[in-house]
């Protein structure tokens, strides 16, 4: 792994509620809870990554509830919500907002979808601790070890590490250059996995 700096980020819907943050670099992982925009973007700029990994869609339908990238992951075979509902689509116009911010700071973000990662590495979708371990087992380290992180940390760690399949072309991207892409990694079990 070359000495890259890729940032997980599990948005919040709102600023009231934790964002869980990742930053990994060469496999080592801290991670935190920040709030604000502001926090975010401080936190990426400071940390200069190479590139920006969000858990929220960066883009609305043009009709209806779904993108093109949503009705694709729904025929693989992966869950997400509709845009329209009241809560994904003010998380959705979050993202958007700091998707802007972001790009105009000059860095490169992708929208990916941890739960949809956890499945096409067959890890568990939602016991913690468990897919905690699975991380370290991959090679991860940093605050892995350090103490259990909380859901919103490890969903972060996954879009961190879903980052780094990425560059390393171990993924695939479902949706069109209109409506946005969501990456997922190509299917495979986790135990194969090499960092």
């Amino acid at each position: 792994m070359t000495r890259k700096v890729i940032i997980g980020i599990d948005l919040a819907g709102k600023s009231e509620n934790p964002t869980g943050l990742a930053v990994l670099v060469n496999r080592k992982v801290k991670t935190g809870l920040l709030y604000t925009n502001k926090q975010i973007l401080g936190n990426i700029t400071q940390n200069n990554p190479a590139l920006v990994a969000v858990d929220a869609p960066f883009n609305l339908p043009k009709r209806g509830i779904f993108r093109k990238a949503d009705k694709e992951m729904i025929k693989n075979g992966y869950r997400v919500f509709p845009l329209r509902l009241p809560s994904i689509e003010k998380l959705t116009l979050r993202a958007i907002k700091l998707n802007k911010l972001i790009e105009g700071k000059g860095f490169k973000a992708i929208e990916v979808h941890p739960t949809s990662t956890r499945k096409a590495l067959n890890m568990p979708l939602k016991e913690w601790g468990k897919i905690q371990t699975i991380l370290m087992q991959i090679g991860l380290g940093g605050d892995l070890y350090e103490r259990a992180l909380t859901p919103h940390e490890i969903d972060a760690v996954i879009a961190a590490f879903t980052a780094y399949l990425y560059m390393r072309n171990e993924t695939e991207a479902f949706g069109d250059e209109k409506e946005g892409y969501i990456i997922i990694p190509k299917r495979k079990n986790w135990r194969k996995l090499e960092i």
